[in-house]
C-alpha cells in the first residue's frame, strides 16, 4: 500500500530508487475503524496522513454541534496545518467516517525527509498551492452560493460522497440542517423526474 503514496508523489516529481526507498522505510501504515480520531481540539498535531482508503472529516465543536468543513478521501494529504507547523493546539478534529488505510507521517520524518531531499521541498509546494486553491474556491462557493447550490457543487464535484458518508455530516458540510438538506434533495428530485 505504501506504493500508493510514491505513486502519487512521481505523478508531480521525479523519484529515484533511494528517494522512494527512504520514503517508504520512514512512513508506517495503519488502519483505522470508522469513527476513529486522529485529531482532537486542544491536541498539537504530530502526525500529517497520506490517505491510502477511507474518507476522513475536519469538524469543529460549536455549542455542541459538529460543523463538518472538509472531507479527504483517497490520494490525499490529511494535515491539521496550522497545528502541525507552529506547533499549537488544532480548534477542530479529524475522524474516519469510513474504515481507512493511512500512511502516517510524523512532523520530525517530514521535516528530515524535506532536508534530505529537495525535489520534495517541490512537491510539497505544489501541493500546498493545490490545496490553497481547493479551500479558496470552497469558501467562496460557500459564501455566494444558496445551499441548494452548494449541494449541486457537491453531486458535480464529489457524488461519491452521497455513498460513503452520513447524511447529516452531509448537511453539516454543505451549511443546512439534515431536513433542509432531505427538503433540497426531494426539490431536486421532482425537477429531475
Amino acid at each position: 500500500m505504501k506504493n500508493q503514496l510514491i505513486e502519487y508523489i512521481s505523478q508531480f516529481v521525479e523519484l529515484n530508487k533511494e528517494e522512494a526507498q527512504s520514503i517508504l522505510s520512514a512512513i508506517a501504515v495503519k488502519q483505522y475503524q470508522a469513527g476513529d480520531t486522529l485529531l482532537k481540539e486542544g491536541m498539537i498535531s504530530r502526525m500529517s496522513f497520506f490517505n491510502l482508503k477511507g474518507c476522513v472529516r475536519l469538524f469543529y465543536l460549536v455549542d455542541g454541534e459538529e460543523k463538518t468543513t472538509f472531507f479527504y478521501t483517497e490520494n490525499q494529504f490529511i494535515t491539521s496545518i496550522r497545528s502541525f507547523t507552529e506547533r499549537v493546539p488544532a480548534n477542530h478534529y479529524l475522524e474516519c467516517v469510513e474504515e481507512c488505510n493511512l500512511a502516517l507521517i510524523p512532523y520530525e520524518v517530514e521535516k528530515q525527509l524535506l532536508e534530505r531531499f529537495p525535489k520534495l521541498e517541490i512537491f510539497s509546494r505544489i501541493i500546498l498551492e493545490q490545496e490553497l486553491a481547493n479551500y479558496q474556491e470552497m469558501l467562496s462557493t460557500f459564501i455566494i452560493s444558496s445551499p441548494e447550490q452548494r449541494y449541486l457543487n457537491l453531486l458535480q464535484t464529489a457524488p461519491e460522497l452521497l455513498n460513503r458518508v452520513p447524511l447529516y455530516q452531509l448537511a453539516s458540510y454543505i451549511g443546512v440542517k439534515a431536513e433542509s438538506l432531505s427538503r433540497i434533495r426531494a426539490r431536486i428530485s421532482k425537477r429531475t423526474s
